[in-house]
């Protein structure tokens, strides 16, 4: 099954939309890879996002998991995109409803599974807005 969320990137002064697409395949040997450009902390989102499921209480799939950050010519760095993937992964293997289209997510996940702050929120959040998205799904700061 195939899961898309959306999420975001901040390149230099500017933000762009970045789909996080997520299959999990029926058939093939477990794999998890991260395909788009992604820079070392995307690709150890893959041991953040496997714990924070487990830890949470769901099911990490014993599938080929493939996540496509696309545009894939646009490089992607930081832990930003660790919830989209979680969530993605949860989508695409049935454990969670699908009806999120228009929301968009951004943060790095513990081990645990809450969230972290991660760079760029108030980038984020504007292009959340300029691009007329319902909800955003960032850490909530506490004092």
């Amino acid at each position: 099954m195939l899961a898309k969320i959306t999420s975001g990137a901040v390149v230099g002064l500017k933000t762009t939309l970045i789909d996080v697409e997520v299959d999990v395949a029926s058939q093939g040997l477990p794999s998890f890879t991260i395909v788009g450009l992604p820079d070392k902390a995307v690709e150890e989102s893959k041991e953040r996002v496997r714990s924070a499921i487990k830890n949470s209480g769901a099911d990490f799939p014993i599938s080929r998991i493939t996540v496509n950050l696309a545009p894939a010519d646009l490089p992607k760095m930081g832990p930003a995109y660790d919830l989209p993937m979680a969530l993605g992964i949860l989508i695409a293997s049935g454990q969670i409803s699908p009806g999120i289209s228009s929301s968009m997510f951004f943060g790095e996940l513990s081990l645990d599974g809450t969230l972290r702050h991660t760079n760029g929120i108030l980038s984020m959040a504007y292009l959340a807005k300029e691009k007329s998205f319902k909800n955003i799904f960032i850490k909530r700061e506490t004092k």
